[in-house]
């Protein structure tokens, strides 16, 4: 089955590496694509290429002023990211728990079943 266009759909869009950091870039405050590149140190037509992915995505809003291009991270559209990874939340919580038992168990002397 063919994949769906990156831009249609968050979790293809946040495949690439290299968009997730320009999201993490983006997330404490909006910044021009210039800021994106020297930080990123990345070239600006691959950054631009991502952000026209993300934004296609909904994943980034775009301001104008002037010349400048600004973006920012929408955080609103990551909730199906975060949703889904809930699902796995209650595993890690109940493997957390397991070694914290284990570990409790081998401090008080009780050893048990490894």
């Amino acid at each position: 089955m063919p994949r769906a266009p990156a831009a249609a759909d968050v979790f293809n869009a946040v495949a690439e590496s290299r968009r997730r950091d320009i999201l993490v870039y983006l997330a404490l405050r909006e910044r021009a694509v210039g800021d994106i590149v020297a930080a990123l140190r990345v070239a600006q037509p691959s950054v631009s290429k991502h952000l026209k992915v993300l934004r296609e995505a909904g994943l980034v809003h775009v301001r104008r002023d002037g010349r400048q291009v600004f973006y920012r991270t929408n955080v609103l559209a990551i909730r199906p990211l975060q949703d889904w990874a809930a699902i796995f939340q209650r595993f890690w919580r109940h493997q957390l728990s397991r070694v914290r038992e284990r570990a409790e168990r081998s401090a008080s002397g009780k050893g048990g079943k490894p």
